[in-house]
């Protein structure tokens, strides 16, 4: 299944280089709104949340209650879940919030799953060079994705996996890389990062892996 993606920064939509650099933005929320109602569910990421400067909280509001919608960025506490579960969310993304000085927060994501349905609880595997990325992307950890698996599967039903180093780039996404994460969880998956063909989108899906879109779908090279 392709997921397309709309991330938030400064109350517009926008498309990052490998979460760093600013390639496209838009603003016409009506049109992207209707492009994408038609699929079972969209992903939407609050940026500035993330980073901890500000947020696009009334966009994600819109946003949720508009489309089917999971939703990150920024999500660190029980109560900012509920929230969002409460607003029409179906899914939460939850990543930093899982890491606590440098190790992975076992404890949270017991507490997570405890208080919320597992059903709507997404980890999010942020990866760059091998290692976790937090704090929307900016700092890095010396964990791997495949820590965080083994230790917090059960406590989900959905992985997001990025690998950050292609992300943006319309390059396609490396698929050593995506089924070594498909055969060491059980969970639902999701990957994103630089996937741009709809060869991709179908060998992913063969795999049992849903595809999260931005770039492409954004700049006209993949339809969905």
């Amino acid at each position: 299944m392709l997921i397309p993606s709309i991330d938030l920064m400064a109350g517009k939509i926008v498309q990052l280089v490998q979460g760093e650099r600013k390639k496209l933005e838009f603003d016409n929320f009506d049109y992207w709104i209707d492009r994408f109602a038609p699929y079972p569910i969209v992903q939407v990421i609050d940026l500035d949340a993330a980073r901890g400067c500000g947020d696009n909280r009334l966009l994600v509001k819109r946003l949720v209650g508009e489309l089917a919608c999971q939703v990150g960025g920024g999500i660190r506490d029980l109560e900012t879940a509920q929230e969002l579960l409460r607003l029409g969310a179906r899914k939460v993304i939850i990543g930093s919030a899982l890491m606590a000085e440098g190790r992975i927060n076992q404890e949270r994501a017991r507490a997570l799953a405890d208080a919320l349905p597992k059903s709507a609880l997404m980890f999010a595997l942020d990866s760059r060079g091998g290692r976790v990325a937090i704090d929307g992307w900016r700092r890095q950890t010396t964990v791997t994705a495949f820590d965080m698996i083994r230790e917090l599967e059960p406590f989900c039903e959905s992985f997001l996996y990025t690998h950050i180093d292609t992300e943006g780039l319309m390059g396609g996404i490396p698929m050593e890389t995506v089924r070594a994460i498909r055969i060491a969880t059980t969970r639902h998956l999701a990957v994103a990062g630089g996937i741009t063909e709809q060869q991709e989108v179908d060998s992913l899906a063969a795999l049992g892996i849903d595809a999260v879109v931005g770039m492409a779908l954004y700049a006209g090279r993949l339809r969905g």
